[in-house]
């Protein structure tokens, strides 16, 4: 199944190292970074469990909830757990998706064969409270992902909803986002009495901190 931004996306259930869930009613009012691993006890598969761990409250804080996904079972998903917390100094505390039939993998593209028929790609699936698919991202399987720009994207995702506006090129949080061209200058005066900055009639640049 091919997944494209503005899908909702598919629901399922699954049982997890937190219990068994179905993906809609788990993610609740929440914001969702779905991301798939490889395997359980894999060097860079546990940084990044570890990292998304570490960054518990930086999820938290923006009503993103984490779940995981390997292509592993629950027993030996809480086993790579214990390793994790020992060698990450961490707790992990998010749910890590069993998928060693490769059902859920599949269902959301995660199986490259010329990388691997059996492991799932690094795949990053941001799904927002509506079911929808906002971002996705694809590293290949002996490449970490960046976690800075994890929560970049996530930022930027939830200002664009918060704020009507859209971004520019390496956007970061407090910086001046774009007056997208749909919005004429008369209700651009509405919504941003602050006023902007007009570059060219298509880019006009606001402080949103104004």
């Amino acid at each position: 199944m091919s997944l494209h931004i503005g899908d909702t996306v598919p629901d399922f259930e699954a049982d997890t190292s937190k219990g068994h869930i179905r993906l809609h009613d788990w993610a609740g009012e929440s914001w969702v970074f779905f991301f798939s691993h490889p395997a359980d006890f894999t060097p860079v598969c546990t940084t990044e469990i570890g990292r998304t761990a570490q960054l518990s409250a930086e999820f938290a804080k923006r009503n993103v909830k984490p779940l995981g996904l390997s292509t592993d079972t629950v027993d030996e998903h809480k086993k790579w757990i214990d390793d994790v917390n020992d060698t990450q100094h961490t707790t992990v505390d998010f749910p890590i998706v069993a998928d060693h039939d490769l059902r859920i993998a599949k269902l959301f593209d995660m199986i490259h064969p010329e990388e691997s028929a059996t492991e799932a790609v690094r795949s990053v699936f941001i799904i927002d409270p509506d079911r929808k698919l906002r971002l996705t991202m694809t590293y290949p399987m002996n490449v970490g992902r960046n976690f800075d720009e994890i929560l970049r994207v996530i930022d930027a995702l939830q200002t664009v909803d918060r704020s009507s506006v859209a971004l520019p090129a390496d956007w970061q949080p407090g910086g001046k986002a774009i007056i997208p061209p749909d919005v004429t200058d008369e209700q651009a005066k509405g919504l941003f009495p602050q006023g902007w900055d007009e570059i060219r009639p298509y880019l006009r640049m606001v402080d949103l901190k104004s």
